[in-house]
């Protein structure tokens, strides 16, 4: 029978994030085969995801990062089962390792076959669902490009939010920053009037429509009245157009405005827990 040492526990538990207690019993079994106790790592893994495959993933840690040159971010959720597990630190420090490796890919499907300290990042989800003991995916994936990229995480790591800004103008961080608060406080549901969906607008047509006519408004002022209320829809649930959180005197594109007259949101992707 192989010796295991102190060492080479701790090693295996840097390569993998394992509990000292799990590889030392994957070494002992693989006889200190360091390959094979990884394996037996994600066997243990494929187990307890298999078992747990139906169990609701809402708790873990949303993440936003964005490169160097603000050019590219993206906005993740690592999804967990508890809130416990999801608050703790060596589980956050992983969603920002991958976050951080997720800026280099476009898609979700790419990102989950990437290599993650020697296997691709789906396998080191099943991995840690064996370590932790709680069902682990990647719910969220959201990418966002344009000439200026700001972030903001919400505080217990619960939203994260990418704003674009269409030049990267002295102020320009402060302006997206904030901009990506509003995105995470806010919830709006499109960029603008253009990016909300058809289906979306004809059923709040409707809906203000039913209101007026049980409040009994003749049926041809019904059109025009339901017009204004989409205005007001639009003005509530897109973010240009919302009341900007910090001065609601402005609108979210004229407070931008204030920093440079040219000056225009492009585009927002919000992360989210539950």
């Amino acid at each position: 029978m192989a010796t295991i040492t102190a060492a080479d526990v701790n090693k295996l538990r840097t390569m993998t994030g394992a509990g000292m207690m799990d590889c030392k019993k994957a070494l002992v079994e693989a006889e200190g085969d360091f390959d094979l106790a990884i394996e037996n790592l994600r066997k243990k893994g494929q187990k307890v995801a298999a078992n747990r495959s139906d169990r609701e993933s809402t708790e873990g840690a949303a993440i936003a990062v964005v490169n160097a040159d603000k050019t590219a971010g993206v906005a993740i959720t690592l999804n967990c089962e508890t809130d416990f597990v999801g608050m703790n630190e060596s589980f956050v420090k992983m969603a920002t390792e991958m976050a951080n490796l997720a800026l280099k890919f476009n898609t979700k499907e790419e990102f989950l076959a990437a290599d993650f300290n020697g296997m691709t990042v789906a396998n080191k989800l099943i991995e840690q669902t064996g370590v932790i003991g709680e069902k682990l995916q990647i719910n969220t994936f959201e990418k966002l490009e344009g000439a200026f990229i700001g972030s903001y995480i919400h505080s217990g790591n619960k939203i994260a939010t990418l704003v674009s800004l269409s030049a990267a103008v002295e102020g320009a961080e402060e302006v997206a920053r904030n901009i990506a608060m509003q995105a995470a406080a806010m919830s709006p549901i499109a960029l603008n009037e253009e990016g909300v969906d058809a289906v979306t607008i004809e059923k709040e047509i409707e809906i203000a429509k039913d209101l007026l006519r049980q409040e009994g408004k003749p049926e041809a002022m019904l059109d025009n009245i339901a017009k204004g209320k989409l205005a007001r829809f639009f003005k509530d649930n897109t973010l240009v157009n919302q009341d900007y959180i910090k001065d609601n005197k402005l609108s979210v594109a004229n407070y931008v405005k204030s920093l440079d007259k040219d000056l225009i949101v492009t585009g927002f992707k919000r992360a989210a827990l539950g």
